[in-house]
């Protein structure tokens, strides 16, 4: 997969994840990501809303996030919220940076989840 192919994906990503939670789609933020595969690492800066996507490491970024490529691969294409929370629970996609940011986001996409459970329960 090429750096372009690879941009592409993470523009995707991410525009899929805002479409699912709506409430982070205007949070402005950098974030490094991080994709892991056979022995090197892939540094990408993410800035959103947009998202503007560059390949290099992130000096800015107040988050990171870390995942195997392979793993990120399939989440980006075919995920959904549900898939990205389990991956990040198990581990395979593991986020540090400022409490505050981490346990806002959290708490987002909590609620979210809870909307999309009440909403399937009402049909």
């Amino acid at each position: 997969m090429s750096a372009r192919d690879t941009k592409e994906l993470v523009e995707l990503a991410v525009k899929r994840f805002q479409a699912e939670v709506p409430a982070l789609a205007q949070l402005k933020l950098v974030v490094g990501l991080e994709l892991r595969g056979r022995g090197d690492i892939q540094p990408y800066r993410v800035e959103v809303p947009g998202p503007i996507v560059t390949k290099g490491p992130a000096a800015d970024a107040k988050v990171r996030v870390s995942a195997s490529r392979s793993h990120f691969n399939e989440l980006a294409s075919e995920g959904k919220l549900k898939h990205w929370h389990e991956a990040y629970v198990k581990g395979d996609v593991k986020a540090t940076g400022p409490e505050q940011i981490l346990t806002l986001v959290g708490n987002v996409i909590a609620r979210q989840e809870g909307r999309e459970r009440t909403s399937k329960t009402r049909r």
